[in-house]
């Protein structure tokens, strides 16, 4: 597999305060670590399906993280606070998971490890 590329949307980036500089560095340090992370764990992997098996472990965290923001979102807009710190981390997030789909043949072996999960947990189309 080959070794994955990520990072911060420029849109993301434009989209912060001008006073957001510190929010903007910690976005690019934490993606950098996130692509370190991913990358060693797949050269450390045995075979594709190991890494993909990974690669969709940080997906599902990501996706956690995102929908926590998301729920922050209203609640500080409840309380009359700006939720644009956590609308761009929202956004990171699902940036990040749509750019790890996008790579060659990821995408695929992806596909392959969630439906094996479903399987493993005793999921069938028709419990669903």
């Amino acid at each position: 597999m080959d070794e994955l590329s990520l990072g911060v949307p420029e849109p993301v980036l434009e989209r912060l305060p001008e006073d957001g500089g510190d929010a903007a560095i910690d976005m690019q340090q934490a993606v950098a670590g996130w692509e370190a992370r991913l990358n060693q764990a797949i050269e450390n992997a045995e075979d594709d399906s190991e890494a993909a098996g990974y690669v969709l472990d940080a997906i599902e965290r990501f996706e956690k993280r995102r929908d926590t923001y998301d729920d922050l979102v209203p609640e500080l807009r409840a309380w009359g606070q700006s939720p644009i710190y956590a609308i761009a981390w929202r956004t990171l997030y699902a940036d990040v998971i749509a750019q790890l789909y996008d790579h060659d043949d990821l995408a695929t072996h992806l596909d392959r490890e969630r439906n094996a999960r479903v399987v493993e947990d005793g999921i069938r189309l028709r419990d669903l």
